[in-house]
């Protein structure tokens, strides 16, 4: 699933402050519910049950905290690319700067983990991290997400 079907542009997040991860899934979902027209308070219960889980901290500066949520139409994303680097308890233990939320309806099933995986993919590519660490205009920041594949390759 290409990232520019669940990632409109108005969904990215250029300098995100937060000193915690809770403030940055706070305003996450804040974000998330703007774009959803579901309960920014819904939104940020399923992304910090989640994380109770186990963090969603991939490595290598990057985080993808998701959720599955009943009235949620359809698969939806929102980039931040934070101010600074915050602990989300990363299995690495580096900082996280780069949080890709994942939102998808209850019934996703493998279209959700196909979105998951192409996420990953996307953010533990060297080339494609540094450029969006180099930036800080959301324009920018989008077309470099939702670049086609061959354009992530190292």
């Amino acid at each position: 699933m290409p990232l520019e079907n669940l990632l409109p542009a108005k969904a990215v997040l250029p300098a995100l402050k937060a000193a915690n991860m809770k403030q940055a899934l706070q305003a996450l979902a804040a974000k998330a519910a703007e774009l959803t027209g579901l309960g920014e308070r819904e939104i940020f219960e399923t992304l910090l049950q989640r994380e109770r889980l186990g963090s969603t901290g991939v490595g290598h500066g990057a985080a993808i905290p998701h959720g599955k949520l009943p009235k949620l139409a359809r698969i939806s994303g929102v980039f931040a690319r934070m101010d600074k680097p915050i602990d989300f308890g990363a299995l690495d233990g580096e900082p996280v700067d780069l949080v890709f939320v994942l939102l998808a309806p209850e019934g996703a099933g493998a279209d959700h983990l196909k979105a998951l995986a192409g996420i990953a993919r996307v953010l533990r590519d060297q080339r494609t991290a540094k450029q969006l660490r180099g930036s800080r205009d959301a324009g920018a920041l989008h077309a470099i997400l939702t670049a086609p594949p061959a354009s992530h390759a190292a």
